[in-house]
């Protein structure tokens, strides 16, 4: 049985992430400097400001990954976006939603994720600020709260950008 509801969510999602215009633009040094932040706040040696639409996650930004996408169902911020809180995998390896995944199996060889989603005016998760490693890892109260902080000044950019670009259009 389909779920009509979450369906039209998602339409709606995707929507919003449309609608927000960051898809394919180029890099930004406002994001790559929250990127190089979440690392050296968390310790780890990768970063990404992940932009999730209906067949891919796509990289604003990304600190210590060469890739500029991968498709979404090899995504971990595609269960990020799914939620309002940090989504927090310790071992990829070790969890069997993700064990074989190609991102787990093959390069970047990740074993850590956290991700906090990205929202836009309207509630609507655009993607995710997240952190990765190669080794399993926990990280505590204080650094997942550094992680939403960033998500959040990250989501203000977003939605103030697009902003600006619709007054730019509409002028």
């Amino acid at each position: 049985m389909t779920d009509h509801s979450a369906d039209a969510r998602e339409s709606a999602r995707v929507e919003a992430v449309l609608a927000c215009g960051i898809l394919d633009t180029a890099d930004d040094p406002k994001f790559d400097r929250l990127t190089r932040l979440a690392c050296h706040a968390l310790g780890v040696p990768m970063a990404l400001v992940s932009i999730v639409d209906d067949r891919r996650q796509w990289f604003k930004s990304r600190h210590g990954l060469d890739a500029r996408e991968t498709p979404r169902q090899w995504a971990f911020c595609n269960y990020a976006i799914q939620g309002t809180e940090p989504f927090i995998v310790e071992d990829a390896a070790a969890d069997p939603l993700f064990a074989n995944n190609p991102l787990v199996t093959g390069h970047p060889f990740i074993r850590f994720y956290a991700g906090a989603p990205l929202f836009d005016r309207s509630g609507y998760a655009l993607g995710t600020l997240c952190v990765l490693d190669v080794v399993p890892r926990r990280i505590d109260a204080a650094q997942i709260a550094v992680l939403q902080d960033l998500a959040h000044f990250c989501s203000h950019i977003i939605t103030s950008d697009a902003d600006a670009s619709a007054s730019a259009v509409a002028a």
